[in-house]
């Protein structure tokens, strides 16, 4: 079973501001939970043990969060300093905390214990099948946001993104990686859709489709509409 995941924090949630102008994406709450504890929590309840989380966007007030709210898991910051890295450029610059794949997961959407089973699905799928990438997507139809875009189409469990069609699948935010897809890498900044474009090229992209309604941090409207919920 997987032991350890990457929770991305870095980024700016400039699509928040103005509450984002003071405060990291991730510590904004919904009702009384931030978006970062209820990630932290939602790991601990399947069994992570070690948690990597990279910060860059007010690095240190995730980091004193974290020392203060003393949660039952091992937490590693890897505070990008000098410069945000993007996703791709995060997740490979923490990749010395990972020999063996991991479960990697963005805070932003309100991961509730219904996903316990689909993330069981998607490691019981990854392994049984020898994968390097795997991802929970949804339908756009249960997004509660419905102006957020697609990302991809799904042909049984295959990942496929066709130019000039209809993207019908939005990523959840959650995936389970193997190091090895980074290993000819050269790059310092890059998004996840650098690897991910190259394994669909490869057909080596796969997805669990997720039967939970979408609930994603996407925008301030949106935001405040997921409060008063």
């Amino acid at each position: 079973m997987i032991k350890k995941a990457m929770i991305l924090a870095a980024g700016f949630g400039k699509r928040l501001n103005p509450l984002t102008l003071n405060i990291p994406k991730p510590l904004l709450k919904i009702g009384n939970e931030t978006l970062l504890s209820n990630t932290i929590n939602f790991l601990e309840n399947y069994g992570i043990k070690e948690v990597v989380i990279n910060v860059h966007y007010f690095s240190d007030q995730i980091i004193e969060y974290i020392n203060k709210k003393k949660f039952n898991l091992k937490i590693t910051t890897v505070n990008e300093k000098e410069k945000i890295l993007d996703t791709g450029g995060g997740i490979l610059n923490a990749l010395k905390f990972f020999e063996e794949s991991f479960v990697c997961i963005n805070p932003d959407t309100i991961w509730n214990l219904n996903y316990l089973e689909e993330l069981k699905k998607m490691e019981n799928n990854f392994f049984s099948n020898k994968q390097k990438c795997y991802l929970l997507i949804v339908n756009k139809k249960k997004s509660f946001d419905k102006n957020i875009k697609g990302d991809f189409n799904l042909k049984n469990t295959l990942v496929t993104r066709e130019e000039n069609k209809n993207l019908k699948y939005i990523y959840t935010g959650l995936q389970i990686i193997s190091p090895k897809i980074f290993s000819n890498i050269k790059d310092e900044v890059f998004s996840m859709n650098k690897v991910w474009n190259k394994l669909i090229q490869n057909e080596e992209l796969f997805a669990l489709e997720s039967n939970i309604n979408f609930l994603h941090v996407s925008t301030l409207d949106i935001y405040k509409k997921l409060n008063i919920k």
